[in-house]
């Protein structure tokens, strides 16, 4: 084994008494505050180099040439690599190995990695890559999806055309629905920008090669072994030679599923022999990861006069950039969920996932589900505008519940309390008019003082949001947890072992929560996740706590079964009710009996190790043609409430309010919870009102925080939020994943919002101010 670098995860021991329920402290917390928290760009070893990458800066281009001898001749130099020095596969993917992992004879998105350096500084390494001479002949690029789609005249760009994937989904009979003269009909087309995960912690880690061939990964990531699965291939070793530990990470919210500087840093670390650095500036993590999926949707919806949905006519075309990374994954997720929770009897819909010439796009927070939501909660707005009836009862009408079908025809056979949900967010208190003395700060100009508060206008706005949890479609999706109880210092402990990433959603308490509370125990000690230990899956998909949760529960209950066996045969505990023994406060107890030992006496210097695979009830995968299937696992619903305040003169708006009214299952950490509410919500309010990554002829205009915009806690207003707990019969403690259905219902809710006080259409988010200020008024939207 190599030697392990500085801020490499350790082993955490945490004692406390809370279980389940609660709200302990985070293991990493107070770290975090103080700024003493390792993160994988804090990484360092003896006698390290700095990795860097050339990337090219053209969105389409052939490369006529590329000489590296300068870089090479540079003092401090160790390595340049180019496609030429991959010994394994020259290609690697998240759903396809079809992207380069140095180009080859052409780029196709501005910042497609050339070249790698290794370098003593990191000074010395941004010098060499600008002695690396590459000629490149431009193209133009193609960047408009549907002209990619569907127009025969333009360039392949991948052998097998531009097409990822087509998921239609075909159920009833829209066309005889169509002809019904009964029906109010209305239409409309939509537009989504592309989204940045905008992760605090820029793409980092560290590779050691351990002197016998092998190499050790120190990464931020969201799922080691399948950066493993890639990695592997590309560097020729056996499997056994690849270690991966997963260093701090700040952030992730889909944008560390992707391969970013894993291979290339083990390229760098073999050739050169020494530990290889990498970490990526912030104009640079914005083109070296990938984005949210831009969106052009059209839909077409048909109504009875008393509300009631009868057809769903919808395309979505999703632009997956370059290559595919998870386009495949988020076409179907993205028509299975497009209608959102509402019963629609006669459904044809067409999504498509699109090459194009502009930057890739994969997984981010929501993954296929934010855009339709946006569309699909826009037209019940447009819907309930044309029949005169409150946005709330038209979603009562057309509401899923236990028993009905969403688009791709899988039967909801859970507890659906969706209307309940909208009782619930109609019954929190609006918030106080606008006085006429208002403070600035109040005001959507802020202290700029550009807003008079009499051209201020008011709007509340209504979304929903559904969202499937875990890895489904036909996939066997599982987590491991390996359990160690033992007596440590006297005190009975337990030790936690798995490979899932914590990216900050705060699974390691919620681990250390469900081991407290089925072992009985307060101390649990928190080992560092690598790859030594069975995979668990990615942190994606709402899965973790559903997951890891279920696989440290098994792991748990198998070791308590273990010390039940061991404390029958030490004290001839034999012939008790099997429901008898129990473990509380670090003893084993009997419910007729009372305490019968400490758990130190049980274990008598021994220690019990067991180790668990949890898998969810199986899907299925949908049918390639007519795309129904019981393709899920679960479903999520959040419903959000917005209210804001528009300058329509300035366009400027301000959220007052954005309450939120949740399905959670069951709360296992009540404030990890709402905390996964709030940050979804802030994400949604950003995609709503100001975060676009602002793309010309496929090339990135505003690569950085100065320009791409988020929300502070300026733009973030004070949410009340009501947790409902439905438990789901087929989850661990009934739980329901928590952190992407808020994602997508905060959006439609504010631009509702914003429409009710503006009347204006507004089918292309972000919002701008010139949407709303120079915005003309469109018939069938409320105001």
């Amino acid at each position: 084994m190599s030697p392990t670098p500085w801020g490499a995860p350790e082993a955490v021991a945490v004692h406390q008494a809370v279980g389940i329920g609660g709200t302990p402290p985070r293991p990493d917390g107070a770290q975090k505050v103080r700024g003493s928290f390792a993160y994988s760009s804090d990484l360092s070893a003896e006698g390290m180099l700095w990795g860097a990458t050339l990337r090219s800066p053209h969105p389409s281009a052939r490369i006529l040439s590329l000489d590296p001898s300068r870089a090479r001749e540079l003092p401090g130099v160790f390595a340049v690599l180019t496609h030429e020095d991959v010994p394994g596969s020259k290609f690697y993917g998240l759903e396809r190995r079809d992207q380069p992992v140095l180009a080859l004879d052409e780029v196709r998105y501005q910042g497609e990695p050339v070249a790698l350096v290794a370098a003593d500084h990191p000074e010395t390494a941004r010098r060499a890559l600008a002695l690396i001479e590459v000629e490149y002949e431009v193209r133009e690029p193609l960047t408009d999806p549907r002209l990619a789609a569907f127009d025969p005249d333009r360039p392949s760009l991948h052998p097998q055309g531009n097409l990822v994937r087509h998921q239609p989904i075909r159920s009833g009979d829209t066309e005889s629905a169509r002809r019904r003269d009964d029906l109010v009909v209305v239409r409309a087309e939509f537009e989504i920008g592309m989204q940045d995960q905008a992760f605090l912690g820029p793409e980092s880690g560290m590779a050691v090669p351990d002197g016998d061939g092998g190499i050790d990964l120190y990464v931020s990531t969201q799922w080691l072994h399948h950066d493993k699965r890639q990695i592997v291939p590309v560097l020729g070793l056996p499997e056994d030679r690849v270690r991966l530990t997963l260093a701090g990470v700040g952030g992730a919210f889909g944008g560390r599923e992707d391969i970013s500087v894993q291979i290339h840093m083990a390229l760098l670390a073999l050739a050169t022999d020494r530990p290889v650095k990498m970490s990526y500036g912030r104009d640079e993590s914005f083109l070296g990861h990938v984005h949210r999926h831009p969106a052009q949707m059209r839909y077409e919806y048909g109504a009875t006069r008393d509300g009631r949905l009868v057809y769903a006519d919808v395309e979505i075309v999703f632009d997956g950039g370059a290559y595919t990374s998870a386009t495949p994954g988020v076409v179907g997720i993205g028509s299975s969920l497009c209608l959102g929770p509402y019963e629609v009897p006669n459904v044809e819909v067409d999504v498509y996932g699109v090459y194009t010439n502009n930057p890739p796009c994969g997984a981010m927070r929501g993954f296929g589900g934010v855009q339709g939501c946006f569309a699909y909660e826009s037209m019940m707005d447009r819907l309930a505008a044309e029949l005169g009836l409150h946005p709330l009862e038209i979603r009562r009408i057309n509401a899923i519940t236990a028993g009905s079908r969403i688009a791709n025809g899988q039967a909801v056979d859970a507890p659906q309390p969706f209307r309940s949900l909208l009782d619930e967010i109609a019954a929190i208190p609006l918030p106080e008019p606008l006085g006429a003395g208002a403070d600035p700060r109040d005001l959507p100009g802020g202290l700029s003082g550009s807003t008079r508060p009499d051209g201020v206008v008011r709007g509340v706005g209504y979304g929903v949001g559904m969202k499937n949890a875990c890895f489904s479609g036909g996939d066997d999706d599982y987590s491991t947890a390996r359990v160690r109880l033992t007596v440590t210092n006297g005190e009975p402990t337990a030790h936690l072992h798995t490979a899932a990433a914590e990216v900050g959603q705060g699974l390691t308490t919620v681990a250390a929560q469900i081991a407290r509370t089925e072992l009985g125990v307060e101390r649990v000690v928190l080992l560092p996740a690598d790859t030594s230990v069975g995979d668990s899956g990615g942190s994606s998909a709402s899965r973790q706590t559903y997951m890891t949760g279920g696989a440290v529960k098994a792991a748990c209950e198998a070791a308590r079964e273990e010390l039940f066996r061991l404390a029958t045969r030490r004290l001839g505990l034999a012939d008790r009710p099997g429901d008898d023994l129990a473990v509380e406060g670090g003893k084993l107890v009997s419910r007729r009996d009372g305490v019968l030992a400490d758990l130190a006496e049980v274990l008598d210097g021994r220690s019990v190790d067991v180790t668990r695979e949890y898998h969810h009830r199986p899907t299925s995968a949908v049918d390639p043609l007519t795309g129904l299937g019981d393709s899920h696992v679960q479903l999520i619903m959040c419903v959000h409430r917005a209210v804001v305040d528009v300058d329509v003169e300035l366009g400027l708006v301000r959220v007052v309010a954005l309450d939120a009214v949740q399905d959670v299952g069951r709360v296992i950490n009540r404030g990890g919870l709402e905390g996964q509410i709030h940050g979804g919500s802030a994400q949604g309010l950003g995609l709503a009102l100001m975060e676009e990554i602002v793309l010309d002829g496929g090339k990135v205009r505003n690569a950085s925080f100065t320009d791409y915009l988020i929300p502070t806690a300026l733009d973030v207003p004070r949410m009340k939020l009501r947790l409902v707990e439905h438990p789901d019969p087929h989850a661990p403690y009934g739980v329901r994943g928590a952190g992407e259905a808020p994602t997508l219902s905060a959006t439609p809710a504010i631009v509702s919002a914003v429409r009710a006080a503006t009347g204006l259409a507004l089918t292309r988010i972000p919002l701008r101010p010139h949407d709303i200020a120079l915005g003309e008024r469109t018939e069938g939207v409320p105001a």
